[in-house]
C-alpha cells in the first residue's frame, strides 16, 4: 500500500473528499494551506487522477499515455489520505460514508467531487464491444490497443491503403473533433458523425464554423453532419454504424472501433440516494457550493451550478470550472468568506492549424435565453505582415441590443487565441460593454501581434458602437 493511503477498515477524518479529480486537488492543498492540522482523505476509484484535455494527443502517439497522470503527491504530499475506492453509499446522519470494500470512514465535513462521466446514448448495439468513450485512462488504454491492432506508419499514411483501420467518433464537440483528429493523425480512416450542421456548436456558432469544416477535410475527415445515430450492429463486436438517414458506415468487426462523445453526466447516484438535492444537471449548491445536506459541499462536474451571465443553470463540465468552485467550497469550509458568482464557460481546441475558442454565450444560445442580441465581427494577422509565419485571426462578439453588454465570443486563427478569449471571459465577468472593449489599450510586438492601429478585439468593438463601418 502507497504511503499516506488510508490503511483501516474504518477511520475518521475531519474532511471526507470524495473525487480526486481536479477539483478534489485543488480542495485538498487549499484546506492545508488555512487549516494543516486538518486531517482529510481523498477517495477516488480511479488509479491515476487524469489530465484528461490531454488524453487525445496521447492516444495520437505524441507522448506515452502516463504524462497524463498526475502524481499522487498532489494529495498525499500535503498530508491527506488517499483511499482507491469508489463510494457506494452515503449515511449523512451518521456523517459516515462506505466504500466498494465495505470499508467506512466517518467524517466532519464532506465535498462532493465526484466529477461526470460519459453519456451512452440509448440506440441498440451501444455496448457491443469496440465502442468506446474516452474519459479514464482505461478508456485510452483501450483506444490506443484498437489503434496499435491495426496500425499505419504516421509517416507513409498516405501508402496505407485497404491495411488502414477505420473509425467512427459519434458527436463533433470538442472531445470528438480532439479524438477524430487523433485518429486521422494515426493513419486511420475516420467518419465523424453529429447531428448539429456543423462542428464544435457548443462553442461557436454556423457563421465561424466553415474554417473548421475545411481544416478536417483537408485532414481527410469523413463528415457525417446534420445526421444523428441510429444504431450499432454487429455479432459481439461493432460492425456496421447506421445513422438516421439510412448511411450505414461498414467497419471491420473485431479490428474498427467507435467513440462515442455526446456529452457527461454527473455521477452523483450515490448522494442523491443519501438525500442530497440535485437538478437535471448535477448537486444543486449555493454560491458557497453548499448543498441541501449541512455541513456539505460540492465542486467541479457533478455540480449543477448557474451561468454567470443570466444567473440560470447552465451545463459547464470543464476543468476550470472545476477550479474555482473547489476554490469557494474549501475557503467556506475553513471558515473563509468567499462566494461564486457563476461560469463563463471559457474554452479552446484545436483543429489542424486552427485554434478555435469561445466564451459566454453563443448567438443562438443567447436568443434562445431571452436576450436580444447583435453580433460584431473583427479580424487582422497574428504578427507584422513582414514577419515570418504570420497567420490570421477573426473574432465575434455576442453583445446583448440597448445595454451594449458583451455576452461572449469566438475566435478562430493560427495563434494566441485561447489568450484572447480569456479577455473576452473577462470582459462578459465584469459586465463590460462594447464600448469599454472598444478603449481597451493593449501591446503591440511583430512576432506577436498586428500593427499598432488594429487589434481584432477592439475593431470587432469598434464597429459594434459604430466607430467602424
Amino acid at each position: 500500500m502507497r504511503e499516506n493511503e488510508v490503511k483501516d477498515a474504518a477511520s475518521e477524518v475531519d474532511v471526507l473528499i470524495v473525487g480526486g479529480g481536479p477539483a478534489g486537488i485543488q480542495a485538498t492543498r487549499l484546506i492545508k494551506t488555512h487549516d494543516p492540522d486538518a486531517t482529510i482523505a481523498v477517495a477516488r476509484p480511479e488509479d491515476y487522477s487524469i489530465i484528461y484535455c490531454a488524453l487525445p494527443y496521447a492516444i495520437e502517439g505524441l507522448f506515452p499515455l502516463n504524462k497524463c497522470f498526475k502524481t499522487d503527491e498532489l494529495v498525499t504530499g500535503v498530508g491527506a489520505e488517499l483511499i482507491r475506492e469508489k463510494a457506494v453509499k452515503l449515511n449523512l446522519n451518521a456523517r459516515e460514508c462506505f466504500f466498494e470494500s465495505g470499508r467506512r470512514v466517518g467524517f466532519d465535513k464532506l465535498l462532493i467531487a465526484a466529477g461526470a462521466v460519459p453519456v451512452k446514448p440509448p440506440v441498440p448495439g451501444v455496448d457491443l464491444a469496440n465502442v468506446y468513450t474516452v474519459k479514464t485512462g482505461k478508456d485510452a488504454e483501450a483506444v490506443i490497443a484498437a489503434i496499435q491492432g491495426r496500425d499505419c506508419d504516421v509517416t507513409k499514411k498516405t501508402e496505407c491503403g485497404g491495411n488502414c483501420a477505420r473509425a467512427v467518433v459519434i458527436g463533433a464537440g470538442a472531445i470528438g473533433v480532439e479524438q477524430a483528429m487523433a485518429y486521422v493523425n494515426r493513419g486511420i480512416e475516420v467518419h465523424l458523425v453529429d447531428i448539429a450542421e456543423y462542428p464544435l456548436p457548443q462553442l461557436i456558432d454556423r457563421d465561424m464554423a466553415e474554417p473548421i469544416i475545411g481544416e478536417l477535410k483537408k485532414a481527410g475527415v469523413h463528415l457525417h453532419l446534420g445526421k444523428g445515430l441510429m444504431a450499432f450492429h454487429g455479432n459481439k463486436a461493432v460492425a456496421q454504424v447506421e445513422l438516421t438517414d439510412g448511411t450505414m458506415i461498414e467497419l471491420n468487426e473485431g479490428h474498427d472501433f467507435a467513440t462515442v462523445a455526446v456529452g457527461m453526466r454527473p455521477d452523483i447516484d450515490v448522494f442523491r440516494a443519501a438525500g442530497i438535492e440535485s437538478g437535471k444537471d448535477g448537486i444543486i449548491v449555493d454560491d458557497r457550493m453548499r448543498t441541501s445536506a449541512d455541513k456539505v459541499w460540492a465542486a467541479g462536474d457533478c455540480v449543477q451550478y448557474i451561468s454567470g451571465i443570466d444567473g440560470e443553470p447552465l451545463g459547464g463540465k470543464l476543468a476550470t470550472n472545476a477550479v474555482p468552485m473547489a476554490k469557494i467550497a474549501a475557503l467556506d469550509m475553513v471558515g473563509k468568506p468567499a462566494r461564486y458568482k457563476g461560469f463563463f464557460n471559457g474554452a479552446a481546441t484545436v483543429v489542424g492549424q486552427l485554434r478555435v475558442a469561445g466564451t459566454g454565450f453563443t448567438e443562438s444560445l443567447a436568443r434562445s435565453r431571452g436576450f436580444d442580441t447583435y453580433v460584431s465581427h473583427g479580424e487582422s494577422a497574428t504578427r507584422f505582415p513582414m514577419m515570418p509565419g504570420a497567420g490570421h485571426v477573426k473574432v465575434k462578439l455576442v453583445i446583448e441590443k440597448g445595454s451594449n453588454r458583451i455576452l461572449g465570443g469566438q475566435i478562430v486563427g493560427t495563434d494566441a487565441v485561447a489568450e484572447r478569449v480569456d479577455l473576452v471571459t473577462l470582459a462578459a465577468q465584469h459586465r463590460m460593454t462594447a464600448e469599454d472593449l472598444a478603449e481597451f489599450s493593449y501591446s503591440s510586438q511583430p512576432w506577436q501581434t498586428f500593427f499598432p492601429a488594429k487589434n481584432a478585439i477592439v475593431e470587432s468593438a469598434m464597429r459594434a458602437v459604430g466607430i467602424l463601418g
